[in-house]
Order: structure tokens, then sequence, then C-alpha cells
């Protein structure tokens, strides 16, 4: 009797996950598998699947650490308005796609600025006082402060580089 196997591919939209921090996956996320079906990996990307395989209990691992911080309404003051470097908030929202696509950049330009500016994230559905106090109506917004005070906005979903020259005017002494 010869065995029933086939070969599918998984792409990251057939995992479930909880985002602690904004296009990251979150090292917590368990998946349970309790079909008798059970996939294995092969080299080609594909997985194999087996019949009448024991349940399974996965747990995802992060993709990516996220290079930005969160921010509060409670850590305002420290981290944004006390802060001795420059610094760049995004407000954004969890149910906003167009946000998740301005994470990804914020993490690059936290890693290229590193020591030169602090980069944040705040999610304005938790921390709606700190988005009102900067007349926030619509996510994405990037936020510079320089000395505490705010210095430029980029206002929605923009190329890299409209971020990377609003920094640099922010840098510049």
């Amino acid at each position: 009797m010869a065995s029933s196997t086939s070969l599918i591919r998984l792409s990251p939209s057939h995992f479930p996950s909880t985002r602690a921090h904004p296009g990251a996956i979150s090292s917590h996320s368990c998946f349970k598998l309790s079909s008798s079906r059970i996939s294995f990996p092969l080299k080609n990307g594909s997985f194999k699947l087996r019949n009448n395989a024991p349940p399974l209990t996965l747990k995802a691992l992060s993709a990516r650490e996220p290079k930005a911080a969160v921010v509060t309404k409670d850590t305002w003051e420290k981290s944004v308005l006390n802060s001795d470097t420059p610094v760049l908030v995004e407000f954004y929202a969890s149910w906003c796609g167009p946000c998740q696509m301005v994470h990804r950049i914020i993490d690059e330009i936290a890693g290229e600025y590193s020591g030169r500016l602090s980069c944040f994230v705040l999610n304005t559905d938790n921390d709606l006082p700190v988005a009102e106090d900067y007349e926030i109506k619509a996510v994405p917004v990037v936020l510079l402060f320089k000395n505490g005070e705010k210095q430029e906005s980029v206002v929605g979903t923009m190329p890299k580089e409209f971020y990377i020259a609003a920094i640099e005017r922010v840098l510049k002494p």
C-alpha cells in the first residue's frame, strides 16, 4: 500500500499572528495543528504532508526584530520630549494597511540613523490623548522632534526619501 503525500506551499498569510509591534511576527504566537495530516519542510520551500501524524504545537519565532521602539503616553515625556537626540515618532493604528509599509521604512531608518536619531512608534488607538495633543486626524503620520519641540511632519505613506529629507533638515545644526 503506497503512502499518499502531496506538496503544498505556505505563505506568511497562512499563519495568524498577534503583533506586539507592527511589522513583526510575535514570538509568542503558537499554532496548534490537530489535523491528522502534518507537513514537513523540504529544501525547495515546499512542505510534504504525512497522514496520521500526532497533534503538534508550533511556536512562531520572530521574523525580524523591530528597530523602532514602542512609545506610550506613559513614556512620551521621557522618551520624546526630554530626549538628548532628535526623535522620530510614527503615529499608526493596528488596522491601518498603509501604516505597515511605513513601519518597514521607519525600521530601516532607525538602523541607518542609530545613535543620531531615536525612532519610536505610537499606536493611536491605545494612546489617543497623545495623538490629540498633536492634532493627528489620520494615520500614518511621522513627526520629528528636536529639543522637545515638533520640527517636521510627514503625513501619509511616502517614499523613504521624503522621511530622509525631513530627518536631514532636523539634524542640521
